[in-house]
């Protein structure tokens, strides 16, 4: 039986009601007529579904289409103004096609820092902007020495963008065949002596996972596990101290490695587009032990302010490992390919190219589809696109240097300098995304390497690991907003833990991490 339509339900008839009003109850008409009649009975109620469906439609639609925020607005506003202001106004000391990437470069400011579009879509906007006004195909005249858009267009497939593809596939395979949440319940077990120990562990593990997983993977996979001790816990400092570890552990974990968050990946492929290579160990060993000491930092502060020493955590800890024969392939592969990653000094192969391994293997061998490869997260690799394209922009047109020479940058000591870089992308990255930081900072970090003393490797790096440390707002970052959403959070404590593990990381980063640095012989 059909179910009534809206307007059906409004004049409170069935379908079919008013055709059976209007028939006369006399003697059944012929068979010729009987069918005509029937005919357009149906037609008639056909074009009142359609009609009634298309009423709904357009209401969905409207209501899934929300207006902008006036933040939003002014942004858009803000876009388009330093968009057009170098059309029009003649700015000393930069020619035309670096005036033409001061207009993208503005608008992508604007468009990131509001989010009036999504941030892939400003990404995709700049490389799409750059083409049209700044390279060999550009509607505008250019120079002979114009980049080429297939230089643009290629940075939808740098190697960066392969290396990150790899860890997608391996992060979206663990969730697939759920080693994610078997290998979180099995090495947790040995903390659990006291709530403090347990805190630790937790971000440990934590940390240890968003390596090479996603931050928001890691923090959505720790919240599934330990949402019954959130439950079972009394409201008050616990819960919220035990939620907020998850996210604070998954930021300062994704520093850890090339893989394990976007700001790595654009400092890299800064530094790439600069003739300088950072392997993957390599990065590890500037990275790992300032993630440890911050995460360490944390764990104090989180334990100290918020867990008392006699609560008791009751946590599931059952692990299921999936055993299947593509689970094994996985478990395989994905091993492997991290192995590769750690011993590239040894084997010599790039780490770009191990990172493409884990897709050609797992898609060959039917571990996984097509459906998981929609499922990656492609507005991100597309988003590390854009920032390589911004910073081959900024670099190809002259902006860098006429951006680095209004300010008086080699007259400032190295660790001012340094400091201020950290400063600078903590700041950014607590009101805007971090990989949105990056994008913007890196490329001018690079371009400005070669105007002062320090090296590009130390500010490149300093930058992208100072994104990173922007944790005070639910906005930050996604493991932040996640923690949010569990209530379990106010965003006072939030902000206060944040700013106390963010300074403490700026700190050691700019003041500790460059000597550091200088005794490993990387520079």
């Amino acid at each position: 039986m059909d179910e009534p339509t809206p307007a059906d339900a409004q004049t409170g008839q069935n379908p079919g009601s008013e055709d059976r009003k209007t028939t006369p109850i006399t003697d059944p008409p012929s068979g010729s007529q009987n069918q005509g009649g029937a005919r357009k009975s149906k037609v008639r109620l056909a074009a009142k579904k359609r009609a009634a469906a298309q009423a709904s439609s357009s209401n969905i639609q409207a209501k899934a289409a929300p207006g902008l925020t006036n933040f939003q607005k002014g942004g858009t506003l803000l876009a388009l103004a330093g968009f057009l202001v170098p059309f029009f106004v003649d700015i000393p000391g930069l020619d035309e096609p670096g005036q033409r990437m001061l207009s993208i470069f503005m608008a992508a400011v604007a468009l990131w820092i509001s989010e009036a579009i999504p941030l892939v879509a400003t990404a995709v906007l700049v490389i799409f902007a750059e083409v049209l006004l700044i390279s060999d195909q550009a509607l505008l005249p250019v120079t002979d020495q114009a980049a080429k858009a297939s230089e643009f267009y290629a940075s939808l497939a740098n190697p960066v963008i392969i290396l990150f593809l790899g860890g997608f596939m391996i992060a979206d395979g663990a969730e697939k065949y759920h080693l994610d949440k078997a290998l979180a319940a099995t090495l947790l077990r040995p903390f659990l002596g006291s709530p403090r120990l347990t805190l630790m562990g937790l971000m440990m593990i934590t940390a240890g996972l968003s390596m090479f997983m996603s931050n928001t993977a890691t923090t959505a996979t720790m919240f599934a596990i330990l949402l019954p001790v959130l439950k079972g816990l009394p409201p008050g400092k616990s819960r919220t101290g035990i939620a907020l570890s998850i996210p604070v552990a998954a930021n300062v974990g994704g520093m850890g490695t090339p893989v394990g968050t976007p700001p790595n990946a654009i400092a890299i492929a800064g530094l790439r587009e600069a003739g300088i290579t950072v392997s993957f160990v390599e990065w590890m060993v500037m990275a790992i032990p300032l993630m440890l000491i911050v995460l360490a930092i944390s764990w104090v502060w989180l334990a100290v302010r918020y867990i008392p020493r006699d609560v008791k955590f009751n946590i599931n800890l059952e692990a299921k490992y999936n055993t299947t024969g593509k689970a094994k392939i996985f478990y395989l592969t994905a091993g492997v390919t991290i192995l590769l990653w750690m011993s590239e000094n040894l084997h010599g192969i790039s780490s770009n190219t191990v990172g493409f391994l884990p897709v050609v293997v797992l898609l060959c061998l039917k571990v996984m589809d097509g459906d998981d490869l929609n499922k990656l997260d492609w507005s991100t690799l597309w988003l590390v696109a854009g920032g390589i394209a911004l910073g081959k922009g900024v670099g190809a047109s002259g902006l860098d240097k006429w951006l680095i020479g209004s300010i008086p940058w080699a007259s400032m000591p190295s660790a001012l300098l340094l400091t201020g870089m950290a400063l600078i992308g903590f700041a950014m990255s607590n009101v805007i995304s971090h990989s949105a930081s990056a994008n913007l900072l890196v490329p001018l970090g690079v371009g400005l390497a070669a105007t002062v003393s320090t090296s590009s490797v130390h500010i490149a790096v300093i930058l992208g690991l100072g994104c990173s440390l922007g944790m005070s707002l639910p906005i930050s970052t996604p493991p932040n907003a996640i923690a949010y959403a569990s209530k379990e959070v106010p965003t006072k404590e939030m902000a206060f833990t944040g700013l106390v593990v963010g300074i403490a990381g700026v700190v050691l980063l700019a003041v500790f991490c460059p000597p550091y640095w200088h005794l490993l012989g990387i520079a």
